[in-house]
């Protein structure tokens, strides 16, 4: 029996099974076996399957936004009318058959924006090109899922579920869990809140599923067993994910106002370019970037090029962003803007920036 077939049966198993007090701990180690066979299947095909059909793009710009979708939303069109890349559109399903960049420029910012073929069910598993568009998804800053505004909520679960078979966890937070592996001492097992979804005993289950018999584990928060499950495999990726309806123009106006106003939604309208300038404004929210314009002494800011930078970036980041050796140099910084409490503010190379501060480097 292959690895499809297995994780097809346990799924039926789960199926059968009435959810209740008594089964979940059944339930718990089905999800976990499902979860260790997935595994299992993309680490097999990453070592079997044809070498050199990688979509080698490299990063560039402040950040990267990868359009997942299935064949023939609009990802190709708007591509081309949001950057100066022209990328091939048409009327039928797989126009796209290879990774094709762009860049976005906005608010003296470069995101590097990419079109990926389109994926089809199953994609986890290899069908189509969907091992690498979503080899890809994994190195991204943000995740654009474009829809089609008349199918939108199948295609947003299908692909959804599809992510997440890769590991790929769009709009969550890691969950918050203590786990360290020992050599010897059993499993020490301690929560901090009241455990509602687990308890130790579905804990030690669960690891033993993974061969697991030394470990220290302490929950922080109450999690459920995929998101243990998460931590222990360890190598889940974590994504803002935008979705995008497009095509509001075939759709009545009661419809397209409940699609925006779904959490993490925008609609819009690639080929009449409908709804651009708010959709980039939520490309640049989602991205969370700061703006840091530099000054030096007795002169105006420079505003013509920024610094882009991450959230929760720092005069340090700032300075290894000038140059590598320059934060060995800095005596102290001054800052005006949001982040101080008045203007200017004498830093440390440890204070957290904001968008749209200015910064003044004071060397030793």
């Amino acid at each position: 029996m292959g690895i499809l077939d297995r994780i097809a049966e346990i799924e039926a198993e789960m199926n059968r099974t009435q959810k209740n007090k008594a089964t979940e701990h059944h339930l718990g180690l089905l999800k976990a076996r499902i979860a260790k066979l997935r595994a299992q299947l993309i680490a097999d095909s990453e070592t079997t399957g044809p070498k050199g059909e990688g979509f080698e793009v490299s990063k560039a710009g402040d950040a990267r936004v990868v359009m997942i979708g299935f064949p023939s939303v609009g990802k190709s069109t708007l591509l081309t009318s949001m950057t100066k890349t022209e990328s091939n559109s048409a009327s039928y399903e797989f126009t796209t058959l290879t990774c094709i960049p762009g860049v976005l420029e906005y608010s003296g910012s470069r995101i590097q924006l990419l079109d990926l073929p389109g994926i089809i069910e199953g994609a986890a598993q290899g069908k189509g090109r969907g091992k690498q568009v979503i080899a890809v998804a994994r190195t991204a800053d943000l995740v654009l899922m474009m829809l089609d505004c008349t199918k939108g909520e199948k295609q947003k679960e299908l692909l959804t579920k599809e992510l997440e078979s890769c590991g790929i966890r769009l709009n969550q937070k890691p969950p918050n869990i203590y786990y360290k592996p020992k050599k010897a001492g059993g499993v020490s097992f301690n929560a901090t809140c009241k455990l509602t979804k687990v308890d130790e005993r579905m804990v030690k289950m669960v690891l033993h599923e993974y061969k697991i018999h030394h470990a220290e584990i302490l929950f922080r928060e109450d999690c459920t067993t995929e998101q243990l499950i998460d931590v222990i495999v360890g190598n889940r990726v974590y994504l803002n994910c935008l979705y995008c309806y497009n095509k509001i123009d075939l759709v009545s106006l009661e419809e397209c106002s409940r699609l925006a106003h779904l959490p993490h939604s925008v609609v819009a309208s690639s080929a009449l370019k409908l709804n651009f300038p708010y959709l980039k404004d939520m490309i640049w929210e989602y991205l969370a970037l700061v703006r840091v314009y530099t000054k030096k002494k007795g002169q105006f800011p420079d505003l013509s090029e920024p610094l882009v930078l991450r959230g929760g970036c720092t005069v340090r980041d700032a300075c290894a962003a000038l140059h590598r050796t320059l934060a060995d140099q800095v005596k102290s910084a001054l800052v005006w803007g949001t982040s101080t409490k008045h203007d200017p503010q004498k830093v440390g190379l440890a204070h957290l920036l904001e968008d749209e501060d200015v910064l003044q480097v004071i060397k030793k």
